[in-house]
């Protein structure tokens, strides 16, 4: 069995520190673009969808209006006035 020698755990910590600067130097120049696209594709989406909304109330508007028929009025009878006698 092998034991840890203090030069393999030098080594291991270099690693470790430059990965983390290279990945905060890749983060810094790409994710703004990422960010960016992601931006644009939900603003993209979300005006498909109100344009999607739009034609469905147009088309439930126009079918309701043409599908309404005047109600016609159902005479019932004449108008009675009571009057109290005492």
């Amino acid at each position: 069995m092998e034991t840890a020698s203090m030069p393999g755990f030098v080594k291991t910590l270099l690693y470790i520190i430059a990965f983390y600067y290279i990945f905060r130097f890749l983060a810094r120049l790409f994710l703004p673009v990422v960010a960016k696209k992601v931006v644009e594709k939900a603003t993209q989406q979300f005006q498909e969808q109100q344009e999607q909304y739009r034609q469905q109330y147009q088309q439930q508007n126009t079918q309701k209006a043409s599908s309404e028929k005047p109600k016609e009025k159902k005479i019932v009878g004449e108008y009675v006035d009571f009057e109290e006698i005492d």
